[in-house]
């Protein structure tokens, strides 16, 4: 009976730890983040909750917003999203001409996603950057999420190996050593996690809330600032906390020769 129990106890940590290493990640993923003159100008976006590193997704409900956001001005892109399938689960997908030159950021601000392994509700403002037609021109651009990374690096027209920094920001302040988690989106299945430590990678930001990461490897990196809300939500009477996350994906690209 003691040799049962221990296995039974042995068991639920390992499955315990298993899961607490997954972490959750809010994505925008866009069919080229770089377009160029003689290119479709048009991309493929698509929006879902997942692990990334384990392709294990989440039911992701229509998002409480999606918008492009260029030259300081904002489109409301709501609407035109689509039911799809992403990781095996509900996601939202929609198909964006790209009609000027410079950087657009697409956010989405999805609806609350109760957790009960972390007994909390979490909401990740989540943004990517695509640049079009030869010009960069608003890339670092701050667009006032209720918390955001700003990028300090350009988040595109990065090789693997190239150091990326962003500025944590929540209420439009900084925030200093703030835990930013980091994980490769294993869209092929092809990267393997020596041990289940390496599956989410964690920094923090300094003391003026900047963090650095080099990507190891080419592909989307997903980068995601943890701050738990001054505000509670309700769950079954309780009231629970919301774990607020500032998301931006990133992608990498391989060095090319001749």
């Amino acid at each position: 009976m003691k040799l049962i129990n221990t296995a039974i106890l042995t068991m639920t940590l390992v499955f315990l730890f298993s899961n607490n290493c997954l972490a959750h990640y809010g994505m925008v993923i866009p069919s080229d983040n770089m377009i160029m003159q003689d290119e479709k100008r048009e991309i493929k976006l698509n929006l879902s909750f997942s692990h990334p590193f384990e392709i294990i997704g989440m039911e992701l409900v229509k998002p409480k917003g999606f918008f492009v956001v260029k030259n300081g001005k904002s489109m409301d892109l709501t609407g035109e999203l689509a039911p799809v399938s992403v990781m095996g689960k509900p996601a939202w997908t929609m198909n964006f001409p790209v009609k000027r030159p410079g950087a657009y950021a697409f956010v989405m601000e999805p609806a609350a996603y109760w957790e009960p392994g972390e007994d909390c509700y979490i909401i990740h403002h989540t943004k990517t950057i695509v640049a079009a037609f030869g010009d960069d021109s608003g890339w670092d651009e701050e667009i006032g999420l209720k918390t955001e990374i700003i990028p300090l690096s350009r988040p595109f027209g990065l090789y693997a190996g190239n150091l990326f920094q962003g500025i944590v920001k929540l209420d439009g302040k900084k925030v200093p050593y703030a835990d930013v988690e980091i994980e490769f989106y294993n869209q092929n299945k092809t990267a393997i996690a020596p041990t289940d430590y390496m599956i989410t990678q964690t920094i923090k930001t300094d003391q003026n809330g900047v963090f650095s990461y080099c990507a190891p490897v080419s592909g989307w990196w997903g980068f995601a600032a943890l701050s738990t809300s001054d505000k509670k939500m309700m769950h079954n009477g309780e009231k629970k906390d919301i774990e607020l996350g500032a998301v931006i994906w990133v992608k990498f690209e391989n060095w090319q020769g001749k």
